[in-house]
């Protein structure tokens, strides 16, 4: 395949996978995105399946299921009705049917602690995270408001070692344009605490802090919302952001009597161990919350 048509295709299939997590919790019409992106229905199915392995419609469920069983355990006070809502269901009926296929409890059985053994059972999958012995209990956030951040960014399938690679082609970018102020961000379409590892969603975004004439050959371009968010400050090693993020999801939000909403959290590195020489970090982590 000719390195132009691929860039094309690549481009294609990032549109897709934004425009679903940006508008899951409304009714997301194909017909109107292939008029958008200026590609047939046929093609437009055909290019998402090659980029990420399962087609559109069966995304679209998988992400919708994702968000309501993380809104279900940090929004105690939405009824399963206004969640299965906010995530684009049209009927609570429907939504139960899917939830309970998907994890093997009910809503309401994942609500009153079911969630425990099924996040456990993914945050084995990390060895890092399990070897983790960093304690969280005393970390209490600050509130802030965030802008909008537009970022160049490589979408990586699967919280793993591949990430690596990603931020590799990202610093080897930078340093190919003499880019001199920019922050590097990690943002998480999916919760690695309820989202099978190999199936998340991780995107290594850099935005550039001033405006320069950067040629947009290879990278492309989205924006990261704003809003307002919880702000964990925190040093360690690999398996400790893992760890905190579970920590955050399943101890401090619940606690909190804050909720949160169907926007990705992310963290902005200070020091990435994907790019350190101990493997160490210095970051932030953000996680959007309402009252």
């Amino acid at each position: 395949m000719k390195k132009e048509t691929l860039k094309k295709r690549t481009k294609i299939a990032n549109n897709i996978m934004y425009y679903i997590y940006t508008h899951i919790d409304t009714h997301i019409d194909i017909e109107e995105l292939s008029r958008d992106l200026s590609v047939s229905k046929f093609h437009m199915h055909r290019i998402f399946k090659e980029a990420f392995g399962k087609n559109i419609y069966e995304n679209i469920k998988s992400i919708r299921l994702q968000k309501a069983s993380n809104l279900l355990l940090t929004n105690k006070f939405s009824t399963i009705s206004a969640i299965a809502n906010m995530c684009g269901y049209s009927s609570q009926s429907s939504f139960i049917k899917a939830f309970t296929e998907r994890f093997e409890m009910t809503p309401k059985a994942w609500k009153s602690g079911g969630y425990k053994t099924y996040s456990n059972q993914i945050l084995q999958q990390s060895k890092t995270a399990m070897e983790s012995d960093a304690d969280f209990s005393t970390l209490t956030p600050t509130i802030v408001k965030m802008p909008i951040f537009e970022s160049y960014y490589i979408r990586n399938r699967g919280y793993n070692v591949n990430i690596k690679q990603a931020w590799q082609k990202l610093h080897t970018w930078i340093l190919n344009h003499d880019i001199s102020e920019y922050k590097q961000i990690a943002l998480f379409h999916d919760n690695p605490t309820i989202t099978p590892l190999d199936e998340c969603q991780y995107i290594a975004c850099v935005v550039v802090e001033k405006e320069e004439n950067i040629p947009n050959d290879r990278l492309p371009k989205f924006k990261i919302s704003d809003g307002v968010y919880a702000k964990f400050d925190l040093q360690g090693k690999q398996g400790d952001i893992l760890k905190m993020i579970h920590w955050v999801y399943h101890e401090w939000l619940p606690a909190s009597e804050y909720e949160t909403t169907t926007k990705p959290s992310y963290v902005i590195y200070r020091k990435n161990n994907f790019l350190s020489e101990d493997n160490t970090f210095d970051l932030s982590f953000y996680v959007s919350v309402k009252f």
